[in-house]
């Protein structure tokens, strides 16, 4: 009897243990003809609720991209184009520092091809990729097998709705996978409609916001606040009524927003919502507006003026004068063309990040500037009694301007390290970004502490205003939060807008060497935070038998946030680094790692059936055998023989709890 109730309890076990197997990716694989040797292979994957499929096309060093495999082409078909896809979302993923293309729901695969073998019954395609939720991630593949009918080289020849009827795969009519796509795209739409406003909604707040304090500050600079006053007290003397000359102001606002995002619309609609979004990971982009901003930093700190034709403003001015709407519209025109010095180089870093953001952003970001610039000529119109709280004029707004000038300087070098990231050159490395940052305000604090003048700066500031002393304390110690960042400190404030911390001169910043302080084993190199680390198991597992140490088995992968925010916000802590550092070895095993294994060690895994053909199939296929779980990050305990010392342990942010499981695993390995 006690047989019987192990056996069940052991059942139960292993029942349990199975369910932390996640396949969160159906695929399905259909095949339609378009001419008697034109075939659409049509793949449909479906996406659970809550996880993300990412596209092909997402770009490096973020998620794995999709892959679509097409095999035994030679002699048989050739592929006519490239693999579309149904359309997919983006969002900037704050851990990679980039945009990710994911879908939600389903998506459909489509690719044609030509058949040259009449004789062909099948064709295999092997589809892999990677899904994720919330930070954790799985690898996802399927081998399709598509099966194609009969090819009869015939005029009469038809495909009968359906031919075949197989769970692999299926024959259609183009009709019918037309209104299967219309049905795949409406449930996309609707799984995006109840599952992903929200981010969307706060990625369009935030640029608006942006843009409605870049308006703010434009209002403060030379050329637009002493314009305040002189048109307020126009349309007050020259309105019969004092509702007229609300009204007149209201109309001059309005005018202005609608100039600013008809402009926006101009952008939008010149390069479309899609090559937006394509620009914002194009090297040439990035480069591109990194040489805008700093022209646009150079002319705030009065290298030079960037204005528009003078004849431009003295036709418009010309058509002011004829009064009316008519020719209060053209008032706000010529505010737009003679402010352009000011204004000029904040719209262009507006457009240039809402740009990146695609779709409508550039819109939203100049109705966010125009209306910031609109409404006090319109509040004071209607309250003029304020005009006389208004602050005077005088060397304050060329502060303003300047200051406005660092902050372009600085975002500046973001779009160059972007490229530069891209590329993978390695010559804008976190460690001098973030010394010409400290640079850059640095000389900012300098400036504002009245230390030296700038072109522009008609008067010395032997005496600073409370205003510009709490500015300059600020930028200051903004400065000195950056320096330890130069020897490896994470700089969280910053995070998104430095390069990764990994992509550094070194493990430990600035003025030291990868191997200054240990000699790397064989086979060993430098992981998170110096840390040393095997990348294979079983060399791994040999040198902890050598030194006489536990290992610290680390299911990981190039691609997995929760990965990443484990080595970044747990590892890093001082009462964790120590243990990792001294205590165990490191072998993190990457299970999204394409390389092929040598033929002799490809095999067909005994637990999933599947074939293991790379390197990330490998460490995937020993965790499913060995621990029941397809999901990284996982971390295991072992002594130095291989065997378990603990119970895996998944993604965590409790410090203490992953600081106790460490102890208690090293200390049974030691037994």
């Amino acid at each position: 009897m006690k047989k019987y109730f192990a056996l069940i309890i052991f059942l139960f076990s292993l029942l349990n243990a199975n369910a932390q197997i996640v396949d969160p990716v159906k695929w399905s694989a259909k095949v339609v003809k378009i001419s008697e040797l034109e075939y659409d292979l049509v793949t449909t994957a479906k996406v659970d609720a809550g996880w993300h499929l990412y596209s092909q096309f997402t770009p490096d060093g973020g998620a794995m991209p999709l892959e679509f495999e097409y095999k035994n082409q030679k002699g048989n078909y050739q592929l006519v184009g490239k693999t579309k896809e149904s359309p997919y979302k983006k969002e900037f993923n704050e851990i990679f520092e980039i945009d990710e293309y994911y879908f939600v729901g389903s998506a459909t695969f489509t690719q044609r091809i030509k058949i040259s073998n009449t004789k062909l019954k099948t064709i295999e395609v092997f589809a892999s990729g990677q899904a994720c939720i919330e930070g954790k991630c799985v690898p996802t593949e399927s081998k399709l097998v598509f099966k194609l009918p009969e090819i009869k080289i015939t005029e009469e020849a038809k495909v009968e709705e359906p031919v075949v009827k197989d769970t692999a795969s299926t024959i259609v009519s183009k009709d019918t996978v037309k209104q299967e796509k219309e049905e795949v795209g409406a449930t996309a739409t609707d799984i995006s409609s109840k599952e992903e406003p929200k981010k969307e909604t706060k990625s369009l707040w935030t640029i608006f916001l942006l843009s409605f304090l870049g308006g703010f500050a434009a209002i403060l600079m030379p050329c637009i606040f002493p314009m305040i006053p002189m048109t307020v007290s126009f349309f007050t003397k020259q309105s019969k009524t004092k509702s007229e000359g609300i009204r007149n102001a209201i109309v001059y606002g309005l005018s202005i927003i609608v100039i600013y995002v008809l402009l926006g619309s101009l952008i939008t609609g010149i390069f479309g919502a899609e090559a937006l979004n394509e620009l914002s990971t194009s090297v040439t982009f990035n480069v591109i507006f990194f040489i805008l901003l700093v022209v646009f930093a150079m002319s705030f700190l009065g290298a030079f003026e960037i204005v528009l034709p003078s004849s431009w403003a003295t036709k418009l001015d010309s058509q002011a004068d004829k009064g009316g709407v008519v020719g209060i519209i053209f008032m706000a025109l010529a505010l737009a063309v003679v402010s352009f010095s000011c204004t000029g180089p904040i719209v262009g870093t507006l457009l240039v990040e809402s740009a990146s953001k695609g779709g409508i952003a550039p819109i939203v970001g100049m109705f966010g500037f125009s209306l910031a610039i609109a409404l006090p000529f319109m509040l004071f119109a209607m309250f003029p009694g304020w005009l006389n709280s208004m602050p005077k004029s005088g060397g304050w707004l060329n502060t303003v301007k300047v200051s406005l000038g660092f902050l372009e300087l600085a975002f500046a070098f973001k779009f160059l390290s972007n490229a530069d990231l891209v590329l993978q050159k390695h010559l804008l490395e976190r460690e001098l970004f973030i010394a010409i940052w400290i640079a850059i305000f640095g000389a900012w604090a300098l400036y504002l502490f009245g230390k030296y003048m700038l072109p522009h700066d008609y008067e010395r500031a032997d005496k600073i205003g409370v205003g510009r002393l709490i500015m300059a304390i600020i930028v200051t110690t903004f400065t000195f939060y950056m320096i330890p960042g130069l020897w490896g400190a994470p700089l969280k404030i910053l995070s998104g807008l430095t390069p990764p911390i990994n992509y550094a001169e070194s493990s430990n910043g600035f003025g030291t060497s990868s191997g200054a302080h240990t000699e790397l084993p064989e086979h060993a190199h430098k992981g998170p935070h110096g840390i040393i680390a095997f990348e294979d198991y079983e060399i791994g597992l040999a040198y902890a038998k050598k030194v006489n140490k536990p290992v610290l088995l680390d299911f990981t992968g190039d691609a997995c946030a929760n990965c990443r925010k484990m080595e970044d916000n747990v590892w890093s802590d001082k009462s964790i680094l120590p243990i990792l550092r001294e205590q165990v070895v490191l072998i993190s095993l990457y299970c999204d790692r394409k390389i092929e294994l040598p033929k002799e060690q490809q095999y067909v895994s005994k637990t999933t059936g599947k074939e293991v053909i790379t390197i990330g199939n490998k460490w995937t296929d020993m965790q499913i055998t060995r621990y029941k779980s397809n999901s990284q990050p996982l971390y295991v305990i072992l002594n130095n023989d291989g065997k378990d010392a603990s119970k895996p342990i998944a993604y965590t942010t409790d410090i203490q709890e992953y600081k106790t499981w460490l102890e208690n695993g090293i200390k049974e390995a030691k037994k």
